[in-house]
This record gives structure tokens, sequence and C-alpha cells, in this order.
């Protein structure tokens, strides 16, 4: 007969035996039903996934390709859409280079995808409530002045100006000086430099300067400013990067690590952006003016009649706006254009045609092209644009889902996941773009009679698409084409790597970034035409 004690440690012995079980029963389970070793015929894959751990294995293996990883796994799977799982299963998503998939986010479904709290947490201290960080009423207010403003043609004219007054007095003499030396430069250092110089004067009417001097952060009244905004980035860049979000969440709790440093330049660009603030409104409180043509003067113009909690709401909504638009503007354009001088210096056919069209240009003593003159220049603008179609500056761009949903390809969409979408992938997806797609061929953007053919805006995501589609598109182009014409008139720009061979296309030398950057930066010399 059983006593109390021998039916106690049976059930004990069962008990321990059942949550040792249950939870390997799961295990196994969660792994035949996530593992592409028994992939789902019906179910949008999950490649390299695994239990507990998620896609992590895969990220760390290829974080140093992870674009290329992201466009390996798409073009494998038969829709151009894949589901990804985080670590822990924090949180779950999926990612499409399919442009039917695209145009559901960004524009026939668009109140369903959002920015969003991945966004707004990330970037939540560099951008506070500006236009590239929010949704609903917030988003619609500053959408509403800024696409005002930019579809104006003074800014137009303005940026034009900014543009080729930063070229001839400061960018071609820069360069001439290598030149002249024959010293060899870093072409990424110099175009980022460029940029910021430009970026600051359309958006405060301020310029700081960093291409004075072959340091950045040289000793000016902006230079605290310029590496503080540069720390902000990188910091910003690496948390939406990291694998495990709690981690850079608690740095930011106990305010230690990168986390303190991220916040002391908080502090520093909210010094400098308010002080100019505090002097525009200074000029002239009654009609802040048209007379100043930067953003932020024009920001203050159009929110006269707009009513704010008081006046610390209201320089805190400009502030907020323009660092946003000095974001999107300080790296794109740069980025974008050392792709294309490195494109340029192993495509020697590609770079002599843009020289044809440059020199056969009316004015073009100055070797400084206009507004009017450059909108005729349609190989240089095709063969930009096929630069950016390969290597677009922001590779990959994410959403948050409000409800459930489903894509046009089947794809089931959770409340609450993320849905990203790869422009840089979908450069490289056959069914999108050919068999040739790997190729650089400025051509496939002209018709028969030589002038530019712009394509599906959800077939070339690279300026995004909908209701959201990057208000500084025209922007972009002015001053890319404005550097590239200035610099290839004058110079022929020779990478010492030997540029874009074509077993360097296949592995491009960029780094794991927000923004596809080159690896090491583009090392050149330059050579000057005769003119």
């Amino acid at each position: 007969m059983l006593n109390l004690d021998m039916i106690t440690d049976s059930v004990s012995s069962l008990a321990l035996l059942l949550c040792l079980f249950i939870p390997l029963f799961l295990f196994i389970f969660h792994f035949l039903s996530t593992s592409t070793l028994f992939p789902s015929k019906t179910s949008t894959p999950c490649p390299q996934s695994y239990p507990i751990i998620g896609n992590l294995p895969g990220f760390l293996r290829n974080r140093h390709r992870f674009p290329d990883w992201v466009a390996d796994m798409l073009s494998q799977t038969p829709s151009s859409t894949l589901r990804v799982r985080t670590f822990l299963d924090l949180s779950h998503g999926i990612c499409t280079a399919n442009p039917t998939n695209v145009e559901h986010l960004l524009h026939s479904n668009f109140p369903n995808y959002i920015k969003g709290s991945r966004f707004h947490d990330v970037l939540t201290e560099l951008l506070g409530d500006g236009i590239f960080n929010v949704d609903a009423h917030l988003w619609t207010v500053q959408r509403k002045i800024a696409s005002h403003e930019f579809n104006t043609k003074s800014l137009k004219h303005f940026i034009s100006d900014t543009v080729a007054s930063e070229i001839s007095d400061r960018l071609i003499p820069y360069l001439s000086a290598a030149c002249e030396e024959n010293r060899a430069i870093d072409l990424q250092d110099v175009l980022q430099r460029f940029a910021f110089d430009n970026i600051c004067q359309v958006a405060f009417g301020v310029n700081p300067e960093c291409l004075t001097s072959d340091s950045m952060y040289q000793n000016l009244p902006s230079s605290n400013f310029v590496k503080a905004f540069d720390d902000a980035v990188e910091i910003s860049s690496s948390r939406f990067l990291s694998p495990l979000p709690l981690l850079w969440k608690l740095g930011r709790f106990l305010n230690i690590g990168s986390e303190k440093r991220y916040r002391e330049a908080i502090k520093v660009i909210d010094q400098y952006a308010m002080e100019i603030i505090r002097s525009k409104e200074e000029e002239d409180s009654s009609e802040v003016t048209r007379k100043h043509q930067d953003l932020l003067s024009r920001f203050m113009f159009s929110t006269l009649n707009v009513e704010f909690q008081d006046e610390k709401h209201k320089r805190k909504f400009l502030r907020d706006i323009v660092l946003s638009f000095i974001l999107a503007g300080r790296d794109s354009t740069s980025t974008a254009l050392t792709w294309f001088f490195w494109l340029m210096s192993g495509h020697p056919r590609c770079a002599s045609l843009i020289h044809e069209e440059l020199s056969s240009a009316p004015e073009k003593q100055s070797g400084i092209f206009s507004y009017e003159e450059l909108k005729k220049m349609h190989y240089l603008h095709a063969a930009l644009t096929e630069s950016i179609r390969l290597f677009p500056p922001v590779p990959i761009n994410s959403r948050l889902t409000v409800a459930d949903d489903v894509l046009p390809d089947g794809t089931h969409v959770g409340k609450g996941w993320f849905a990203d979408y790869s422009a840089y992938a979908m450069g490289r997806m056959d069914k999108v773009w050919g068999e040739h797609c790997r190729e650089y061929r400025p051509e496939r953007w002209l018709g028969e009679d030589g002038t530019f053919m712009p394509l599906d805006q959800f077939r070339f995501p690279v300026f995004h698409g909908g209701p959201r589609i990057c208000l500084g598109k025209e922007m972009a182009y002015v001053q890319m084409k404005s550097v590239a014409a200035a610099l290839m008139y004058r110079f022929e720009i020779v990478a010492i790597d030997g540029g874009a061979s074509a077993e360097k296309m296949k592995n491009p030398p960029y780094k794991l970034s927000l923004l596809l950057k080159m690896r090491g930066g583009l090392p050149v010399r330059l050579k000057r035409r005769q003119l």
C-alpha cells in the first residue's frame, strides 16, 4: 500500500517531467514550424530563423554585408517578401522588395503603416516632433507648410544659387589646390563637409564653414554643433541597428556610455538651433521676411498665423522641423555622389558621355551651370538616377503596422509588426529590372530621343512614395547635378582603387549604417581637364 510520501514523490517527479517536457515539446514544435529545413508552402518564408534567437545568428554573420544579405534572401523567396523574427521574439515583421507591396505600404493602405514608436523612440531627442518622426495631425500640419514652401520657385532658385555659390567659392578652390599639389583626397569626406555647409545654409541661413580647412572640427563658433550633430546621428544609427534595443534603452535610463555622449550632443544642438531662432526673431518680429530665403525664415513666416501654446513651444516646433531637413539633406546627397563618382571611375564611357553633354551647354565658361541648364542635361540625370538605383543612400526603410493586414502577395502582417521595404534589394531584383539589373546602365532611363524617362515611384522607392514622397527630391537632384557637372567639367576624377570594377560591384565596399556610406572613404586624385 502506497504511503503519502511515495504519492507525493511520484507527483513531484511527474510535475518535474512535465516542466521539462512541455518546454522541450514547444521548442521542437517551434523549430519545425520556423526552420528553413521544413519551409511552409503556404506562408511567407522566414529564412535563417531559429527558436528563441530568431534571425540573430544570420545577422551577426552577415552584418558586414547586411543590405546584400537581405537582398539575397528576398531574391530567393517566390514573392520577394520574407518574415523576420527578432531575438527572444521581442518583435515580428516583414521585409519586401515587391513593388506591388511597396505601393500598398506607402499609398494604397497608407494610414495603416506609420512611423510609430519604432522611429520616435530612436530619434525623439534629435528630431523631437519633426516631420520625419511623427504621424497623424502633427505630420499633416508640417507637411502642408513644407509642401507649400518646397513648391515655390523662389526656394528652388535660392537652393540652386546657394549650391552654385558654395561650389565656386569653396568646393572648386579646395579641389583645385589638391589637384595642383597632386594630393590624394578622400572625396567622400570632402562631399560630406560640402553637403553640411550647403544644407545648413539652406536650412538656417548659416554656414558652418566645414570646407575651410582639412578638419571638419575646426575652431569656429559652429564647430561644436557640427561635431555634436555627427555624434547624434552616429548614435541614432547604432540604436536602430541594435539587435537588442533594451540595451541602449537601459544605457539611456542610466545615462552611461554612448547614451551619455548622446545627451550631451543634444544639448549642444538645442543651444545652437535656439540661438539662431532667437536671432531671426529679433531681426523683424512683425514680419519674418521673404528677404531671407532659408527654410527657417520661411517656416517662421508660414507659422505667423498658427496658434502655439507659448513662444517656447513655437521655437521647439521650428527647431524640430528644421533639424529634420538638415538630417535628411546632410548625408543623403553626399552619399549618393560618392557612389556616383566611384561608378564613373569604373565606367569611363559613361563619364565621357557626361563630359560631352556638359561641353555642349551654351553657357559653360564658368563651369557653374544654372538651374535651367541643369534641367536640360538628360544623360547626367539618368547617370545619377542609375547610380542611386544601385546604391540608394537609405538602403532599407521601415513602417509600423496599426492593424492586421494582408499584402497584395498574400503575406499576413500583424498589428504592431514592422514592415520594411528594401530599395537596395529592389535595384538587384531580376523581377523588377530584368536580367541585367546589377549592371550600371544609365540608358535604361532614357527614351529613344535621349530624354530622361521617369519610372514608377514604387518600382524605384529611393525617394519613398505616396503621401510621404520626399519633398526634397528636386532639391537633391539640383545639388547632385550641380556638383557632378562642376567637377566633371573641370576634372578627371580617378579612384585610387580603380573604381567600380565588375568584381567590386558584386561586393560593394559599404559599411553597416543607416546610410549606405562607403567603407574607408573614396580616395581619389584629380587631373585638370583642358577647357
